[in-house]
């Protein structure tokens, strides 16, 4: 099976090297192994499986999901909350609100981000 090029999160690329080494396989080898336990675990649709979605979807309350369970729901839960963090910009929120942000910029210095979209540096 030939392989495609693709990008992966740094995170996850050094993860997947420190636990390739511990199972004897390349970065690239644990990433495949994680897709496709990843891929075998979306694809059951088992009712275990179909207790976890209904937590995700709020349909049911995280207690009473059985151990096994538990620990698929909240790996779920892990990812969805890293991709959204990711992929939302607090500053702009915050802005939004009518609140200044601070945050380090692109040249590391401390920077106050205010409403009207003005910026000023932080001595």
């Amino acid at each position: 099976m030939a392989d495609r090029v693709t990008r992966f999160a740094e995170d996850l690329i050094d993860a997947a090297a420190v636990e390739g080494a511990r199972q004897s396989r390349s970065a690239k080898q644990q990433l495949d192994h994680w897709a496709r336990v990843g891929q075998a675990v979306s694809l059951r649709h088992s009712t275990a499986r179909r207790r976890v979605e209904e937590v995700l979807a709020g349909q049911l309350p995280l207690r009473d999901l059985g151990p096994e369970e538990r620990v698929v729901a909240n790996a779920e839960l892990d990812v969805a909350i890293s991709e959204r963090a990711a992929a939302t910009s607090y500053g702009e929120l915050l802005n939004r609100q009518g609140l200044c942000a601070v945050a380090v910029d692109g040249d590391g210095t401390l920077t106050r981000f205010l409403p009207d979209g003005s910026v000023e540096a932080i001595p």
